[in-house]
This record gives structure tokens, C-alpha cells and sequence, in this order.
């Protein structure tokens, strides 16, 4: 990699983000399977828990809709976004490479009697061209930018903007539990952190502003077995004995609160929200 290996870093300059944030990524090679297939088995399980977040509200909070704006949700999901902005904006055009989750997010779409959200199944590979994703006062990216090829994406949700860009992602360890991973004795790789795709924008000669999110993670379970089974994705293809070591540690570790099993701790966790407007750039 350029820019990285066999150079002396005196400056930020120096560091070419791009080639980091691809070295960073290659350390979790089972981000590569996680395509369409991998999200339309999470579906349902996915949309569940996002609708008992907190997180939809302040990603809406920090970003302060106008109802004049045409928005592109880029890897919308179930519409954790696009469902509760649809009365804040002019209209909305929701775009997931997961036809499950399209699929979900369309039957709310009827359930709602909603008539501003167009669904497009898309991924950020794809030609936007050919799949008619135009141009947006304001463009999405919501907790979607796990990419190979980060900057093109970045190129590609900037170009479909008129005025503004918002993308979120992790801050650490994210919604990854270190402690699960100690117990079954794995290395937590986590995601690429925030930082490196802020310095990435940077680079870009974006200038980018950034803000928080605080989330406390309180799930519940009907019993061992169901947090088992949804733990499963923190924790990519599991040898029997790790399974074993997670069945000791849930025994250990969950209790009962009001009919239903949690964990006897709470987990805190952030996700950084980006934004810049089109003029912010050199």
C-alpha cells in the first residue's frame, strides 16, 4: 500500500487514508460475505430492534429536516430513516441491495399510507445511472458505508447531492460487545473507526462537520438459546467450542426483568454522525 508502508509520517498529509481504511478492512474478512444475502436473513430481526432504539430520532435531530428537500437514502434498510422522515421532506428515495429489507420497508410504506418514499434495489457498486438514482437536495448514507472502496462511495453520495451529505457510522468498538468476545477468546476487530473517515474527508478537501450519538443498548431475550442465536452475527462462523464458552457466559451474565432474560450490565456505545454542505469543499 502507498503511502503508508516504508515512509516517515511527519504530517496528517502524509498518511494516505484511503490505503489505511482498506488495511483496516481487511482485517475482518467476513465483512466480504455480508452482501444481500446476509442482510435479507437479518430482516426481520434488524428492523425489530431498530425500531426500539433511540437512534432514528437523534441522527432527525442533528439534521434538522426541511420539508422543501427531495432526500436519497442510501442502504436505507427496514427505513430506520426514511419511515419517520417522510413527513419532515418533500420526498424520499429509499435504496438497499437487500430485496428483504425493501421488502419490509414497502409493507410499512402501506401500513403507513405513505406516498413520498420510492424504493430502488441498489447497491453502492452498481451504476446509479442505470438504476435511475438521480440528483438530491440531500444525501443519506446512514450506518451503510461498509464498502471495499470507501472513497468511491463517498464520490458517488457527494455527486447525488444538491446542497447537503450525512453519513453515520461507529466510534470504537460500536454496538460490538468486548466483553463477548473475551469470553469466547476472540480478537474484537472492530469497524473502521469514524476518525479515519473523517481524516478521509479531510483529504478529499471536504470540511465536514461531526456530532454524536449516545446509545444504551438494553436488549431482551426470551431465554439462553434466542440470545444465542442473536448474538450470532457479532461472532462470524463459530467453532463448538466457542459456542460452548457463550452458552456459560449468557448462563452467567443474563437475568430476568420483568418476564424477560437481559444482561446483568449495561453497554454504552456511540455513533458519529458527519455532515458537510456541498460549499464546504475546497
Amino acid at each position: 500500500m502507498h503511502g503508508i508502508q516504508n515512509k516517515e509520517i511527519t504530517d496528517i498529509s502524509d498518511i494516505d487514508w484511503d490505503d489505511l481504511i482498506k488495511i483496516q478492512r481487511k482485517r475482518k474478512p467476513e465483512k466480504r460475505e455480508r452482501g444481500p444475502q446476509y442482510w435479507d436473513k437479518r430482516a426481520i430481526s434488524f428492523a425489530d430492534h431498530v425500531g426500539r432504539t433511540t437512534y432514528p430520532d437523534a441522527f432527525l435531530k442533528i439534521m434538522e429536516p426541511q420539508d422543501s428537500w427531495t432526500v436519497l437514502d442510501m442502504g436505507c434498510g427496514g427505513g430506520t430513516l426514511s419511515l419517520p422522515l417522510a413527513h419532515m421532506v418533500k420526498d424520499i428515495t429509499a435504496v438497499d441491495f437487500s430485496e428483504k429489507m425493501l421488502e419490509m420497508l414497502g409493507a410499512e410504506i402501506q401500513r403507513r399510507g405513505i406516498t413520498n418514499i420510492k424504493t430502488v434495489n441498489a447497491g453502492w457498486e452498481d451504476d446509479w445511472s442505470e438504476k435511475h438514482i438521480g440528483i438530491y437536495d440531500v444525501a443519506i448514507a446512514s450506518r451503510s458505508l461498509s464498502v471495499d472502496d470507501l472513497h468511491a462511495a463517498i464520490i458517488k453520495l457527494n455527486r447525488a447531492s444538491r446542497k447537503r451529505v450525512y453519513i453515520s457510522t461507529v466510534v470504537g468498538d460500536g454496538p460490538l460487545d468486548r466483553r463477548i468476545f473475551d469470553a469466547v477468546g476472540r480478537e474484537l476487530i472492530p469497524a473502521v473507526d469514524y476518525i479515519y473517515i473523517y481524516n478521509l474527508l479531510f483529504q478529499m478537501g471536504i470540511h465536514a462537520n461531526v456530532s454524536f450519538i449516545e446509545e444504551e443498548n438494553v436488549k431482551t431475550f426470551y431465554d439462553v438459546n434466542s440470545a444465542k442465536d442473536a448474538l450470532k452475527w457479532m461472532l462470524h462462523e463459530m467453532t463448538i467450542n466457542e459456542e460452548y464458552k457463550l452458552d456459560l457466559y449468557l448462563q452467567e451474565n443474563m437475568i430476568i426483568k420483568d418476564g424477560k432474560n437481559i444482561f446483568d450490565y449495561k453497554k454504552t456505545f456511540k455513533w458519529a454522525v458527519i455532515w458537510w454542505d456541498k460549499g464546504s469543499q475546497e
